[in-house]
């Protein structure tokens, strides 16, 4: 999938209904019913990726076939999302990787190869996933020392939506894991990730040790 070919592509009638029921006040609920109704569509959803807005692109996440993902559409797709600002691109690859390369497993098997790739979203992808398959609660890999020795030796110099996605990580094992608690509180205190972040009441601080406090106690 070339850059040429999903910027050419011109959009069918069925595009542009969809198109027209997507504004400012779109909700994101709102796509995921719009996407319910339509299912599995890659051509339809490479019609919506071509306009290149936000909510739209947001969509198209929704109704890819992950069959048809390949590494090279992923890097083009990765490749779109730089147009987009940080907050937009991080929300579109957490999308595409929540709803497609989880989902199947040679896609999980590609996000696990991109901890070291040359894109800061494959790499945040990589931390997210691993990040999530703690959060869900579920028995985690056998990997945690491994990473753990990785986001500290590695945290203070990424890329920011790398490292929030590391900072997710330490967050969930320092939780779940009680052996590692101390090493993981430890890492927030050394790098002070989002020790001053202001978050709405009853929202969990990203910063380690507040985190690590507050949802342990939840859980006692």
């Amino acid at each position: 999938m070339s850059e040429n070919k999903v910027t050419e592509i011109k959009r069918s009638s069925k595009a542009e209904n969809i198109l027209s029921q997507i504004n400012d006040n779109t909700l994101l609920g709102d796509l995921r019913k719009i996407a319910k109704e339509i299912k599995k569509d890659l051509e339809l959803a490479m019609e919506l990726w071509s306009t290149e807005k936000f909510l739209p692109r947001l969509l198209a996440t929704l109704i890819m076939d992950k069959k048809l993902l390949s590494q090279e559409v992923l890097d083009q797709l990765d490749k779109d999302m730089q147009t987009h600002t940080y907050d937009e691109r991080n929300n579109l690859m957490d999308w595409l990787m929540a709803n497609q390369l989880m989902k199947d497993k040679k896609l999980i098997a590609l996000m696990e190869s991109w901890e070291n790739s040359s894109s800061a979203l494959q790499r945040r992808a990589f931390w997210y996933y691993q990040g999530r398959l703690r959060w869900t609660g579920q028995t985690p890999p056998d990997n945690t020392e491994y990473l753990l020795s990785q986001i500290e030796a590695n945290i203070a110099q990424e890329e920011p939506e790398v490292q929030w996605a590391m900072n997710f990580n330490a967050c969930w094992i320092g939780v779940y894991d009680e052996k590692y608690r101390e090493r993981c509180i430890k890492i927030g205190e050394k790098t002070g990730l989002y020790k001053d972040e202001k978050v709405p009441r009853g929202c969990t601080p990203s910063y380690i040790p507040e985190f690590i406090r507050i949802e342990v106690n939840k859980r006692k």
